[in-house]
């Protein structure tokens, strides 16, 4: 499916939201970049100091493009639902986003989109890290710091299958983004990685879909120092209401005994264990075989069922797109 495809599709009305902070430089580029194959174009103004929606509405002669303002900043999580929410208002069927500092080449929008229209995918989101050669050329912090937060929003998402959690480039379809609760999303920085937690508690179907980022001296609002400690306590707690949703509420498996099973033995023995050492290490005294053994016995066997957890929770990634399956919420009212 090209683009000429997409843009003769009637079913396939499709939307683009472009959170806009201090991006005057490259705005206009971004948009005269969208192909035909879109119907409608959101430029969200975050409260930008550099009047960027003025910007866009004195230069753009696209009559797909809206500006719509926000009063005050609320980073990008807060402008991308707003952007949602005007996209739905308009009947959209498959909402893009794309950032407008000319990092996201618009004419990977059709790569973005295809998936979802073909039923195969509910969300998708860019990899960054999929060709080597890209990955070669990018700072070694930077490789570091997505490694991390990967393997982070992997344990709180359950998307054992992606990378690049951050990447803003997404698209997902209406008939799912209706039943997520936009309200309590993270509005700022840790919006993409909430976000998947989010679509995992309604077992949505996501892809990575590979790009290549442009560089070209723009500059990062983000700040790893200041970030990292949000998107460690986001994750962890993100990572705790999953297992209580997927293992405890919804369902109860095998997976669920081995969670529990694995705790209880491997903090059994740890605790034990520590005890026991450190008693008898007061004590000048030297622990026996059998107390050593009746701490290592509980550890081995309590590792042994959170690795058969493990296993379960990556098994039961989703892979059945659920969009072609929901109406409306209106209509179940």
């Amino acid at each position: 499916m090209d683009v000429e495809r997409l843009a003769q599709n009637p079913a396939a009305r499709i939307g683009v939201v472009i959170p806009s902070y201090r991006v005057t430089q490259h705005i206009l580029g971004v948009l005269a970049a969208i192909g035909p194959e879109v119907a409608r174009i959101y430029v969200v103004d975050d409260g930008c100091p550099d009047g960027s929606g003025a910007l866009v509405e004195a230069h753009s002669q696209d009559s797909r493009v809206r500006v719509v303002r926000r009063a005050e900043n609320g980073g990008v999580g807060a402008a991308v639902i707003t952007g949602y929410r005007a996209a739905l208002a308009d009947a959209c069927d498959v909402i893009v986003k794309i950032d407008g500092d000319g990092q996201m080449n618009p004419r990977l929008l059709p790569r973005f989109v295809r998936p979802i229209l073909e039923g195969r995918a509910d969300y998708t989101k860019g990899n960054r890290f999929f060709d080597p050669e890209d990955v070669r050329a990018m700072p070694p912090v930077r490789l570091f710091g997505n490694a991390v937060l990967s393997f982070m929003t992997k344990l709180s998402s359950g998307y054992w299958t992606l990378f690049d959690p951050t990447n803003g480039y997404t698209a997902i379809h209406a008939k799912l983004l209706k039943h997520l609760p936009l309200e309590r999303i993270a509005p700022r920085y840790f919006f993409e990685s909430d976000m998947l937690f989010r679509l995992g508690t309604v077992r949505a179907v996501v892809l990575d879909i590979p790009m290549t980022a442009i560089y070209a001296g723009e500059m990062s609002h983000l700040r790893i120092g200041h970030a990292l400690p949000h998107f460690l306590a986001g994750n962890t707690r993100n990572f705790g209401k999953r297992l209580v949703y997927n293992y405890f509420l919804r369902d109860f498996s095998v997976a669920s005994v081995d969670l529990i099973a694995g705790v209880a033995l491997f903090g059994f023995g740890v605790i034990f264990g520590l005890f026991h050492w450190l008693t008898n290490a007061a004590q000048g005294v030297i622990t026996s075989s059998g107390t050593v053994m009746l701490a290592a016995l509980p550890i081995i066997l309590g590792l042994q069922l959170l690795l058969s957890f493990l296993g379960s929770d990556i098994a039961a990634v989703p892979q059945q797109a659920i969009h072609p399956l929901l109406g409306d919420p209106e209509e179940a009212a």
